[in-house]
């Protein structure tokens, strides 16, 4: 139950959350063990008034005061050696779980998802975020915990020896936690408006970085360079609101604290005048209200860094506990076939982007989706795929429902090229060898090949071994386009998605690709999303989607015999290649 409680309160793995009782626990032990040497002390005063009063010598007898002192000295170095390995050692190492954890986790959500979120946000969870709480789990969280059940321990023992000095060394300590969690909203306000002037930060070098091109092109530099100033300065200002509310509470209150030792001298020596309290006693708790103070100071400065790090854990919640794509692993597909039944999506609330689509792409013929812009094609080709959940109908890839299969497993049987190309810093090879983890380089020249890649590839300086840069920076769309056309020939997967595949290429380049892909088309199942009607003209089945709905479908000589909506894309994209300036 409490490790369940640990992982929801601080999006903690299991043995993460486990980790953190053991770390507390010795914090816990090593905090009491900070009273060995107010014991040490004393033993040893006891030892030499006993032996003033019987007028022996002070050394007389001493092995045993300076063994119980080396014992001490041993057991605190034990204590705080076995501290560290279980807690800074275990916080490294569930920093590595946590992330792995929240990668795991962002490959298993949907499409939505990311839709909702910002990219330097994510990125800021799992770099900043990750860091400050790797931080606040080796210095705060640990030791406020066992600072607390220590602080507890302690004062029961110091009202059961004697409670009128044990009042006057703790009468501090209620009112230095009030002041500092009573400020709770004042510190969260001001380091909530921390955490949005940085991520504005994060966003606005990523804008700049993305749109460099842009930026550049409209000569709008120093306008960019300005608002970035600005942004830093926001940042600047509110990073030092937030922590001077945090200071001035949590440094205030321990500054009070040192009114406790007041009140210990004072009381004590009240006491000693009236004869009702021991010498020796009076210094222990004079000892024990120096070392008692140092855990409640830790306590106050770790109760206001656990606030300002909510926030980061409340964001880092939200990825780990967001709604998976989970389903069945052991898909028995009946053939190919690709079934919408009757389906609904949108991406926003009373914004359907598809109402009541039904067709069917059947195995062993191209399927071909034509339309205006935001039609709902490429909607329906992620939701074949499983990117995004339907709102309402059903979709079915060889009588399996889509929506009960595990999403990477389903992937499995597809081959998809989207028209935004993403490629990797790496050689033109292994962007190829994407497709087939494992394949020949046979396989892949084989796949380049049909790909119409080696036109280009052969100028390069290393051909296939050559470095494209970061999303294939040193290539053109069209070359692009070609290489994840290749990638996709070379998975081989019995669905075939293309989503504006060769929107880059020109027409000789088209032509290529259309006959390479050709090949893979028998006994496949081929859904082609295309603006270019030449690009369509030899599908099995046309559908026309306009507003999310189907305009009207079947074969291409049909409905140009129709002369409807595909008649009329046809011929204005005929007349617009008339065209002549």
């Amino acid at each position: 139950m409490m490790t369940r409680r640990l992982m929801h309160t601080f999006a903690l793995t299991e043995k993460g959350a486990k980790d953190l009782i053991k770390a507390v626990s010795w914090c816990f032990i090593c905090n009491i063990s900070l009273m060995l040497p107010v014991s040490s002390t004393m033993f040893a005063v006891r030892h030499m008034l006993d032996a003033l009063q019987t007028g022996s010598p002070v050394l007389e007898n001493i092995f045993p005061v300076i063994s119980f002192s080396v014992i001490s000295i041993v057991l605190l170095f034990l204590f705080h050696y076995l501290q560290y390995a279980f807690l800074y050692i275990a916080v490294y190492k569930e920093s590595a779980n946590r992330r792995i954890s929240l990668a795991e986790t962002l490959r298993k959500l949907p499409l939505s998802f990311f839709s909702k979120k910002d990219l330097s946000d994510l990125s800021a969870t799992m770099i900043n975020d990750c860091s400050n709480l790797d931080q606040m789990f080796s210095h705060y969280v640990p030791q406020l915990y066992g600072s607390v059940l220590s602080t507890t321990l302690l004062a029961v023992m110091m009202f059961l020896i004697n409670w009128k000095m044990a009042a006057a060394v703790l009468w501090i300590v209620p009112v230095t936690l009030i002041i500092t969690t009573g400020s709770k909203r004042i510190q969260d306000r001001y380091g909530s408006g921390s955490i949005e002037k940085k991520r504005a930060v994060t966003e606005h070098i990523q804008q700049m970085i993305e749109t460099v091109k842009e930026i550049k092109s409209a000569r709008m530099q120093d306008t960019e360079l300005a608002a970035y100033d600005n942004k830093l300065i926001e940042q600047e200002k509110a990073a030092i609101k937030s922590e001077l509310a945090t200071g001035i509470f949590v440094t205030g209150a321990q500054a009070l604290l040192k009114l406790g030792i007041a009140t210990t001298i004072i009381t004590g020596l009240k006491l000693l005048s009236n004869g009702t309290l021991d010498l020796v006693y009076f210094i222990g708790f004079l000892f024990a209200a120096s070392m008692i103070y140092n855990p409640i100071a830790t306590v106050l400065q770790n109760i206001a860094a656990v606030f300002s790090t909510r926030l980061q854990i409340e964001r880092m919640r939200t990825i780990i506990e967001a709604e998976r794509q989970e389903g069945r692993e052991d898909l028995c597909p009946d053939g190919y076939d690709m079934e919408f039944n009757n389906v609904s999506f949108s991406y926003e609330e009373d914004r359907d982007v598809l109402e009541d689509v039904s067709f069917t792409a059947k195995q062993g013929e191209v399927t071909a989706l034509v339309g205006p812009s935001g039609g709902g094609k490429s909607t329906a080709c992620r939701l074949a795929s499983r990117f995004w959940d339907i709102d309402a109908g059903k979709i079915t890839l060889g009588g399996m429902d889509i929506a009960k299969c595990d999403p990477e497993k389903l992937l499995s049987y597809y081959s998809i090229v989207f028209q935004d190309v993403v490629l990797f810093s790496d050689t033109i090879k292994e962007n190829i060898r994407l497709g087939k983890k494992g394949a020949s380089d046979e396989e892949v020249y084989e796949a380049a090949r049909m790909a119409n890649c080696e036109e280009f590839v052969t100028k390069l300086p290393n051909g296939y071994d050559t470095v494209i840069g970061e999303n294939g920076s040193t290539l053109s769309g069209g070359e692009r386009q070609r290489i994840s056309i290749a990638r996709a020939i070379l998975k081989n997967a019995p669905v075939i998605l293309l989503d504006e595949a060769t929107a880059s290429l020109d027409v000789e380049n088209e032509t290529h690709v259309q006959q390479a892909l050709s090949h893979l088309i028998k006994d496949k199942t081929v859904l082609i999303i295309a603006h270019r009607m030449r690009t369509v003209r030899n599908a099995d089945k046309i559908i026309v989607l306009e507003k999310g709905r189907i305009r009207e479908m079947g074969a291409p000589d049909a409905l140009l015999e129709k002369k409807g909506a595909f008649f009329n894309m046809v011929e204005l994209q005929e007349k617009s290649g008339k065209w002549k300036a």
